[in-house]
C-alpha cells in the first residue's frame, strides 16, 4: 500500500535520527532547559526577527492548541474559528474539555475573514443579553488551512488589525506551516507571523520530526506563567532535549524549508496529472494537500493500491478525496499514482 493519507506516516528525517543517536548519552538539564533547546529557540527567534519571543517546545498539535487557548482565555470566553478548523472538527472536544467553547463561523475555502471576526464581535456587543452568552476572547486560524489554502499577507494584516482593535489575541496553528511557507504562491514569512500574530506554532510532527511543535509567543501577557500551564496540561517533557535536538536540526541549516519544498513540488506534480486527466479540484491550493473530485468507480479501484481519505460527496457519482504528500514522499510513487489516476478516470 502506497500512502497518501497523511503527512506523518513516516518516522523522521535521517539527520534527526543521527543527531539523536550522536547525543544519546550526553547528560543535560531536563524539562526544556538544556542547551539544545536554547540553541533551537535562538534559531527560531532569529528567523522570526523576534528576539523578544518566547519559544516553548510541546509534543503535539492538539496539546499545543489546548494549552495556548486555555492560557489565553478567561473562564467566560471562547475562541472564534471556522467550522472546518482543526480545533472544532478533529480534536475530540479538547478545547471544550478545558472549559471553553469554540465559536464557529462558516469557512471561505477553509479561511476566516476579518469581516467575519468584526461581524461576530459586533453582534455580541449589540446583544442586550450578552452576559448570558460566551464572550469571544481570541481568534484561531491555521496556515495552511485544513483545505490546504493559504492566507495572503493582506488577509493576515486585515485579521490582525481587527483582532487588535477589539483586544482579541490572534493565534495561528502552524501544524503544516513549512508547507505553506515553501508554496509557490505564498506571500507570508516568519517575520510577518511574528509581527501580526500574538502567538503561533511551528509544526514539526508533520514536517520531518519524530514529534514536536514549537510555540512562539509574542504578546507579553500570554508569556506569563506559560511553563506552569505546560506542566499542568501534561506537556512538559522530562527529556525536553529530544524536542530541542529535533528543532535545532530542522532549523540550523534550512532543512525545514527544503523538506517542505519537496512535498509541495510533488503535490504540484500530482495536480498537473489531475488537470491532464480532466479532474476538477474542490479548492485551489499550492501546498501539500490536494482535493480532487473523482468518479466513485475510480476511487474504489485506486483504493486497492493507495491509501487516501474521503472528504465529501459532490454528487451521486463523484466524491472529493484528499491526497497528501509529505517531506518523505517518493517521486516514483507520485508518478505511479498519476498514471493510475489518468487510466482509471478514462475508463
Amino acid at each position: 500500500m502506497i500512502r497518501f493519507y497523511c503527512d506523518y506516516a513516516e518516522g523522521a528525517h535521517p539527520a534527526i535520527l543521527e543527531k539523536l543517536a550522536q547525543t544519546n548519552l550526553e547528560q543535560t538539564e531536563g524539562y526544556g532547559e538544556d542547551h539544545f533547546c536554547q540553541e533551537a529557540r535562538a534559531h527560531i527567534q532569529t528567523l522570526c526577527e523576534a528576539p523578544q519571543a518566547d519559544v516553548h517546545f510541546l509534543v503535539g498539535g492538539t496539546q499545543a492548541n489546548l494549552t495556548v487557548i486555555a492560557a489565553t482565555l478567561r473562564p467566560h470566553e471562547g475562541v472564534i474559528a471556522t467550522d472546518t478548523a482543526h480545533i472544532s472538527s478533529h480534536e475530540t472536544g479538547s478545547i471544550e474539555a478545558t472549559g471553553h467553547k469554540v465559536l464557529t463561523v462558516p469557512n471561505e475555502d477553509g479561511k476566516l475573514t476579518a469581516a467575519q471576526v468584526e461581524a461576530y464581535w459586533a453582534a455580541h456587543q449589540a446583544d442586550e443579553t450578552k452576559e448570558h452568552t460566551v464572550k469571544p476572547g481570541m481568534v484561531y486560524i491555521s496556515n495552511p488551512t485544513e483545505l490546504g489554502t493559504l492566507y495572503t499577507l493582506e488577509e493576515l494584516e486585515a485579521l490582525s488589525a481587527v483582532c487588535r482593535s477589539h483586544g482579541l489575541p490572534l493565534y495561528l496553528d502552524g501544524a503544516r506551516l513549512g508547507y505553506g511557507l515553501a508554496a509557490e504562491d505564498n506571500t507570508l514569512t516568519l517575520p510577518d507571523l511574528a509581527r501580526l500574530c500574538d502567538v503561533f506554532y511551528i509544526g514539526g510532527t508533520k514536517q520531518g520530526a519524530l514529534f514536536g511543535e514549537a510555540v512562539v509567543i509574542l504578546q507579553p501577557r500570554l508569556k506569563e506563567d506559560f511553563r506552569y500551564l505546560i506542566k499542568q496540561r501534561g506537556g512538559m517533557l522530562a527529556k525536553g532535549r529530544l524536542l530541542g535536538i529535533q528543532f535545532l536540526t530542522l532549523f540550523e541549516d534550512g532543512l525545514y524549508l527544503r523538506l517542505a519544498r519537496h512535498a509541495d513540488e510533488l503535490a504540484d506534480l500530482l495536480r498537473e496529472g489531475l488537470e491532464k486527466a480532466g479532474c476538477p479540484l474542490l479548492v485551489h491550493s499550492r501546498t501539500n494537500l490536494i482535493f480532487p473530485v473523482l468518479p466513485d468507480k475510480a476511487i474504489e479501484k485506486l483504493k486497492e493500491k493507495y491509501s487516501f481519505s474521503h472528504y465529501q460527496r459532490v454528487d451521486e457519482n463523484h466524491c472529493a478525496v484528499r491526497f497528501c504528500t509529505s517531506w518523505a514522499t517518493k517521486r516514483e510513487h507520485v508518478e505511479a499514482l498519476v498514471a493510475d489516476l489518468q487510466r482509471e478516470v478514462k475508463e
